[in-house]
């Protein structure tokens, strides 16, 4: 088993690998999303997450899904011009991935082994489950779907000290 986020790489929605080490010595929140689900309109509060902490060591990275009610079809260029154009999002998004399941994502198979959720179950219960991640690529605490993000706020702030 890998020892942080550090030790995996994904594909940006343009289509290049990344490493994740790339992110070393900043905090990020890594997010499952979708762009038609309930949830959709915690981008906003993703986007302005980033932009107030940016500058100072902190990254959001969306991962597109769609293995929540099939709420995220669209292409690469789909998702991307949607969370473009209706959300302002300028944080890193990754091309669509599983997060459940046989082919879920190396990255999202460790988060979730490294933070469980309720009752310790490691799966993911649906669209924008976040998980922070600090300086040195640990995983620090997983929040469910129903965390706004500027509720986040006070736990990246203590990581960014």
């Amino acid at each position: 088993m890998s020892s942080t986020v550090y030790d995996f790489s994904a594909t940006s929605i343009e289509g290049q690998p990344v490493e994740m080490s790339a992110y070393r010595d900043k905090v990020l929140l890594v997010v499952n999303t979708a762009s038609q689900c309930g949830f959709t309109s915690q981008y906003k509060g993703l986007q302005e997450l980033y932009d107030k902490y940016a500058s100072k060591g902190f990254a959001v990275l969306g991962f597109p899904c769609n293995q929540f009610g099939q709420q995220e079809p669209g292409s690469a260029t789909d998702i991307q011009s949607f969370c473009e154009t209706k959300f302002g999002v300028s944080f890193p998004l990754f091309e669509k991935i599983d997060v459940n399941g046989a082919n879920a994502h190396p990255l999202f198979q460790y988060l979730e082994k490294a933070a469980p959720g309720i009752f310790g179950t490691e799966g993911i219960k649906w669209n924008f489950t976040k998980f922070l991640v600090d300086g040195s690529g640990n995983v620090v605490k997983r929040y469910g779907s129903n965390t706004e993000p500027k509720d986040i706020a006070n736990d990246i702030e203590l990581l960014l000290k």
